[in-house]
């Protein structure tokens, strides 16, 4: 499927931007990876609402592995999600551009409501939890999964990187967002009145060539964009700068050694 040209601030609020190396790597996302905590509770015949759904590529792996159920993947990038439903898609699987706390009245209610990496990116992540679970049927379940970037561990450790994280969680706590959300949701669900909770965590690892040539090519380009906010913080810091973390970045992924892990909190929340 060809990358959608999408405006890169059609929603200024989302601090990665639109460039189509982000969609490249929030579409290669999937359950496997994403959800694997969830997929033990899906049966078929679900109606799924998939919050923040992005690309979709989550979203089609819930309707292939739910095929009499029903998927509905929301996020606030109109003409993503334009384009998107507009592209072959699975029967059971609707877009629709709609923000998570002004969700239409006429949705009914679902058996699970998700969200990945949605409630970081959030300035009221409790209300957005209030809002999912106005929406969760009975005895459905909420599931979200966030990273905590002050968690994350790579070695080697040029400085580069430690600046580049230190500017990305500076820029998302300036924008009002937690970049350590994983940590948070717990006690986020516990203020949203939720307590039939089951918390977990996760990671993502990379370590082979691959998949540090993968990760590191990724923040080069959002290092290097003004589609992102990060970029934009680190072009205003001057070329040095940004030369300097992109240098930190293929060093750390030519390093026969290079490891980074980006732990994930995960809640189950039955409503």
């Amino acid at each position: 499927m060809p990358e959608p040209a999408v405006d890169p601030r059609a929603v200024e609020g989302y601090i990665h931007g639109h460039s189509a190396a982000s969609l490249r790597s929030h579409g290669a996302r999937g359950i496997a990876d994403s959800a694997a905590y969830l997929a033990p509770h899906l049966r078929d015949g679900m109606r799924v609402l998939d919050v923040g759904c992005g690309p979709g590529s989550i979203s089609r792996e819930l309707a292939a592995r739910l095929p009499s159920g029903e998927v509905l993947a929301v996020d606030p990038n109109a003409g993503l999600m334009a384009q998107q439903q507009a592209a072959p898609h699975p029967d059971n699987l609707t877009f629709l551009a709609a923000d998570v706390h002004a969700l239409p009245a006429d949705l009914g209610t679902f058996d699970v409501v998700h969200a990945h990496q949605v409630l970081q990116h959030l300035t009221d992540p409790v209300g957005a939890l209030r809002a999912m679970a106005a929406v969760t049927r009975p005895g459905g379940l909420i599931a979200v999964r966030d990273a905590d970037y002050a968690a994350f561990a790579w070695t080697p450790a040029p400085p580069g990187l430690e600046r580049w994280c230190a500017t990305y969680r500076r820029e998302a706590l300036g924008h009002g967002h937690q970049p350590d959300a994983g940590r948070h949701l717990l006690g986020w669900a516990h203020a949203a009145g939720l307590t039939d909770v089951t918390a977990s965590a996760s990671v993502w690892c990379y370590a082979a060539p691959a998949e540090r040539d993968r990760w590191a090519e990724l923040w080069i380009d959002r290092v290097g964009s003004d589609d992102s906010h990060l970029g934009r913080a680190l072009a205003a810091e001057g070329p040095d700068v940004v030369a300097e973390i992109v240098a930190a970045w293929r060093a750390w992924a030519d390093d026969p050694a290079g490891w980074f892990i980006v732990p994930h909190g995960e809640l189950l929340i039955r409503v």
